[in-house]
């Protein structure tokens, strides 16, 4: 037997600008064909190309993964993340190399990735265990629980194509994590639905890692990243940068490509998730006379301004900051409805929104996210995790610069007392 449940050799996939490729796996075309016999199958052939027409999504990556392994790929947008589930998928051929994979694979790689939209929830579910080779009676027995866990049991004889897009995500990741493949490939899962559903899929997946079943998981949650993988790959611009250990690979990443789009400036590639009614434009950190900062002292006041557009008219959104280190631990959230202000409520136009604090972040380096998202229910609307990066220092009155020692991250600015004698020993 293999001693590894997924090789990847030198595999690379070169896409032609303005071609469309026939994507459809054998799982994707026979639910076609289930679905509406009589459709006639449309297909796009590949038409030859220049070079210069051409984009390497893939280039001579290697991959080898044990079996019970949960490995993160992590990288910027266009980094080939998805690509490379595809690849592995059978969704899209490698124009080189090849990937060999030792057991049965479930997969969610996009918003109800598999599902037949004319079929039912319940007709998905069974269809989706059958093309894993389980029977009717192993698919029963797991029926009740992917519909529990999924949350959409009043729906569950409703056709797919009438779900939110939080719903075909539920009902996605139910179906890949309990049929029970032997490999799961999961891709940026918790970009779609609101907290709850994100540490439920959590949960669910620190479960599936101790089944011993092999996981690769994409996503831009570097602390989920962290808390469930041993090992990461580094991908950027299709090509493997960094392999290692969990925590050495997410360190490089944020050192090395992160700061280099976190000016504040949102371009559309940063935005992570949402619905896009709203959309944030860009994210000020200022003193108070209005001036921009890139680093801000100790214990120093200073506001963070969020800029957004409302596309369409929105109602009851919240808007909220995340404080993380530049290793993806969270620090701290605030939401702008915490200090009692009432939730947004705005039509088509351009908005700005301060919050104003004094420091309490010892030295280092920081990062902001910044995200809208519904004030019932959670959904999210827009989200950019990786928006603004600051730099926090220390100086003293004459301008020494104190040195870095393990105090944590927060400074608590309370005031203490002088010791006072409560009694006298004998």
């Amino acid at each position: 037997m293999s001693n590894y449940a997924i090789k990847v050799e030198n595999l690379s996939k070169r896409y032609s600008i303005g071609v469309r490729e026939n994507n459809k796996t054998l799982r994707e075309a026979f639910v076609d064909l289930a679905a509406a016999p009589l459709r006639r199958i449309k297909s796009f052939g590949r038409s030859s190309h220049r070079e210069e027409d051409s984009i390497w999504a893939l280039k001579d990556v290697s991959l080898e993964v044990h079996p019970g392994e949960v490995v993160g790929i992590i990288g910027r947008n266009g980094a080939g993340k998805t690509t490379l589930l595809k690849v592995l998928s059978q969704i899209t051929e490698p124009t080189e190399g090849r990937a060999v994979l030792n057991g049965r694979v479930g997969s969610l790689l996009e918003v109800g990735t598999g599902f037949h939209s004319e079929l039912t929830g319940r007709e998905n579910i069974f269809l989706s265990g059958a093309l894993l080779g389980m029977s009717k009676k192993e698919i029963n027995k797991k029926f009740d629980e992917i519909v529990d866990f999924s949350g959409v049991e009043k729906f569950i004889d409703t056709p797919v194509k009438r779900y939110s897009s939080g719903m075909r995500v539920r009902l996605g990741f139910a179906v890949a994590a309990h049929l029970e493949p032997e490999i799961l490939l999961i891709d940026e899962v918790l970009a779609v639905g609101d907290a709850a559903f994100q540490k439920k899929c959590l949960g669910k997946m620190g479960d599936v890692a101790k089944e011993g079943r092999t996981v690769l998981f994409v996503s831009h949650n570097m602390s989920a990243v962290e808390g469930l993988c041993g090992r990461a790959m580094l991908l950027d611009l299709g090509h493997k940068v960094y392999s290692g250990s969990v925590k050495d690979v997410i360190y490089f990443y944020l050192q090395n490509f992160v700061s280099e789009g976190c000016s504040g400036e949102i371009a559309p590639g940063m935005h992570k998730s949402g619905t896009g009614e709203l959309l944030i434009d860009k994210v000020l950190l200022i003193n108070r006379s209005g001036e921009p900062l890139s680093q801000v002292r100790m214990n120093e006041p200073f506001t963070i301004k969020i800029v957004f557009s409302v596309k369409q008219p929105v109602r009851q959104v919240r808007i909220g900051l995340g404080f993380n280190t530049v290793e993806g631990k969270r620090i701290a959230t605030v939401h702008h409805t915490d200090t009692g202000l009432e939730a947004f409520d705005g039509d088509i136009g351009v908005y700005e929104i301060p919050f104003s604090l004094i420091n309490p972040l010892l030295p280092g380096t920081y990062i902001i996210g910044v995200g809208a998202h519904r004030a019932l229910g959670g959904q999210i609307i827009d989200f950019v995790p990786e928006a603004l990066k600051f730099d926090v220092v220390e100086l003293s009155a004459d301008g020494y610069v104190h040195p870095k020692y393990n105090r944590g991250l927060i400074h608590f600015n309370g005031k203490w007392k002088p010791a006072r004698q409560v009694r006298q020993e004998e």
